[in-house]
């Protein structure tokens, strides 16, 4: 059975008088990857930005690696752990190289690392021939990439995606989708609010929609109330979905 990576029992958030989420228990599980559709206005960005600790909301509990956390006093370690990546990635105006290693730099990583790290990074996300091109002077689909190797390169566990492939031509969609699907370590976990139906037929992604501003399952680990992980697995054809899939499904196919 995989591991709990981030837990959280009930999750609600208001704009006013308006209700935006109200989502029982959610589970993500270590190593396996996750879609999250819905309407435009369903939630699912708000949703993204409460588990990365950049809004606030009503958390009954949350456990993250079994250990119990507060995300409206989100934990800095926790920040080293989870990676939100916006549908419109705000890149510096500096070179490609110098977006992808700021996040290393911040961190006080020793140069030579910087360095190994940030070409490894640059390979992955075949950007070689943009390293010196200012960000600003880059194409949609150019700096979805770069904002994506920058997410990668720190090496987190959670990777929360909002929308990634959205408004990005045919061609970039397809080269953003690709590298989504080598996005994560064996034991690392995406979850991707999209309407791609690339992404969506990738091999071994669960599926989820939140709509009304509750989570309904759709053959995924990822719950509403009375559905969990548990549940998912002890029905035979949700199983065979994921123990067919050895490594990270999304990462490692």
């Amino acid at each position: 059975m995989r591991q709990a990576l981030f837990e959280i029992e009930t999750i609600r958030k208001q704009f006013g008088a308006r209700s935006v989420l109200d989502v029982g228990d959610v589970v993500l599980q270590a190593g396996v990857s996750y879609t999250l559709t819905g309407d435009n206005g369903a939630g699912k960005t708000t949703l993204l930005r409460i588990m990365a600790g950049l809004e606030t909301a009503q958390v009954a509990r949350v456990r993250y690696c079994g250990s119990p956390v507060d995300l409206n006093i989100y934990p800095p370690w926790m920040r080293r752990e989870v990676i939100y990546v916006h549908q419109h990635p705000y890149l510096f105006r500096a070179s490609v190289k110098d977006n992808i290693g700021y996040g290393l730099k911040v961190r006080g990583a020793p140069r030579h690392q910087r360095e190994h790290l940030i070409q490894e990074a640059v390979r992955w996300a075949r950007v070689e021939q943009l390293l010196d091109v200012p960000a600003h002077k880059l194409s949609a689909g150019e700096k979805q990439r770069v904002a994506l190797a920058r997410a990668r390169v720190l090496k987190p566990r959670l990777f929360l995606l909002d929308e990634p492939t959205a408004n990005l031509d045919a061609e970039s969609r397809r080269q953003a989708v690709a590298l989504i699907r080598d996005l994560c370590d064996e034991d690392g976990t995406a979850l991707i609010a999209c309407h791609d139906q690339q992404m969506l037929q990738l091999p071994g992604i669960c599926e989820l929609r939140l709509q009304d501003g509750h989570i309904e399952p759709a053959g995924s680990p990822l719950s509403a109330p009375g559905f969990s992980a548990d549940s998912a697995a002890s029905e035979p054809s949700r199983r065979a979905r994921l123990d067919g899939v050895p490594r990270q499904p999304v990462a490692n196919d």
